[in-house]
């Protein structure tokens, strides 16, 4: 692996999000927390490191066994798996507690972009027809109902924002990404309307449109979340000194809502260098997309440019009130080692199509000579 061909930018950005991410989480849970995150980022480097020093030949290889294990785990959630805050999400192994459908994520992404890439550079056929729509939205369907049945509506959106990023990416008409649109709205009203949501994913909803509806139940995080951030100024408390954090005002403050302990006790600036800094990692991802040598890479980096962009902008709308209440970590940020470990993946996969557009050898133009006979 070539150390000094990585995107350095990307790689910094990344590291200074998962060191004030382990400090927020220190704040917010204690030192023990701390501890286990810290944990959780060394591993998830190892596995950086190794998709980046990855040939990638064996990443295009690799990528239907991702995908395989990725449903298999989402499978097993739905047999063995245990319910947290409504939901069926996650497998105990022992001691450790892994999310399924965090990989999932990824696993969508590089299986929609080996189908269409496996298919362009098969055919010669420049545009993206039917067939090959149909051929990536049967790659995420499967994942996608399986999260469904968890129920995961928090991933499941971002899985959709993800999928329509990807679609976009691949080159899809625009007319059909207006019909998926037009569809997954359909479907949203239909689930509403007929009774299939839960009646807490419900209160959520409705607690989203109307926060006073019940300031002590569904709209309890959300209101607080809101104090917390607004507590905070422009330079805020001071780290350990947050009065709504310190106190234990805001549920599920180290995960889920980590962002209102940066808005909090860093204020306007630390919460604003904290989206700074997501944005550079969105920056680098869309960069690396647009200077991919094929399509896999190019379709790849811009579905984990989607993924990362859309999750970070619902953790962090949900923390403020203009999102609704669906449980995503924020990216790096937030503790939790599924989340964590994806994350670093979907990087390294960053960087291993970087290093490959570098090492492309550069193709020059023919010189303008007439051979006359």
């Amino acid at each position: 692996m070539r150390v000094n061909g990585v995107d350095r930018v990307l790689a910094g950005a990344v590291l200074l999000l998962c060191v004030l991410g382990t400090v927020l989480v220190w704040s917010a849970g204690g030192a023990s927390y701390a501890q286990k995150q810290v944990v959780n980022i060394a591993i998830g480097l190892v596995l950086m490191l190794l998709v980046m020093a990855t040939d990638h030949r064996w990443v295009r290889i690799l990528a239907p066994l991702v995908y395989a294990a990725s449903v298999a785990g989402l499978v097993l959630v739905l047999t063995m798996g245990t319910t947290v805050n409504g939901s069926q999400s996650w497998l105990m192994l022992g001691g450790l507690s892994i999310q399924p459908s965090e990989f999932a994520k990824l696993a969508v992404v590089i299986g929609m972009a080996l189908v269409i890439a496996e298919r362009a550079e098969g055919s010669w056929r420049a545009r993206v027809g039917v067939v090959d729509v149909l051929a990536m939205l049967a790659v995420a369907a499967l994942p996608a109902a399986l999260i469904l049945m968890q129920p995961d509506l928090g991933t499941m959106l971002v899985l959709s924002a993800t999928v329509c990023g990807v679609l976009a990416a691949a080159g899809t008409p625009r007319r059909w990404l207006g019909l998926l649109a037009l569809g997954g709205v359909t479907a949203a009203v239909a689930a509403v309307s007929s009774g299939w949501l839960k009646d807490y994913q419900l209160d959520r909803f409705l607690a989203f449109t109307d926060p006073t509806l019940d300031p002590r139940g569904a709209g309890y995080n959300v209101e607080q979340a809101r104090i917390a951030v607004g507590n905070g100024g422009l330079f805020g408390q001071g780290l350990f000194d947050g009065s709504q954090t310190q106190s234990g005002f805001v549920p599920e403050q180290h995960t889920d809502f980590v962002f209102t302990v940066a808005g909090e006790e860093l204020g306007l600036v630390g919460a604003g260098l904290l989206i700074a800094l997501l944005a550079v990692v969105l920056w680098r991802a869309l960069r690396i997309a647009a200077r991919a040598e094929d399509v896999f890479g190019r379709v790849a980096a811009a579905g984990i440019a989607c993924w990362l962009g859309f999750q970070a902008f619902q953790n962090v709308g949900m923390c403020l009130g203009i999102m609704p209440v669906t449980g995503v970590p924020l990216p790096f940020v937030s503790y939790g080692g599924s989340s964590m470990f994806a994350g670093l993946l979907a990087v390294g996969l960053l960087q291993n199509i970087h290093l490959r557009a570098r090492s492309m050898p550069a193709v020059r133009p023919a010189p303008r000579v007439l051979v006359r006979a």
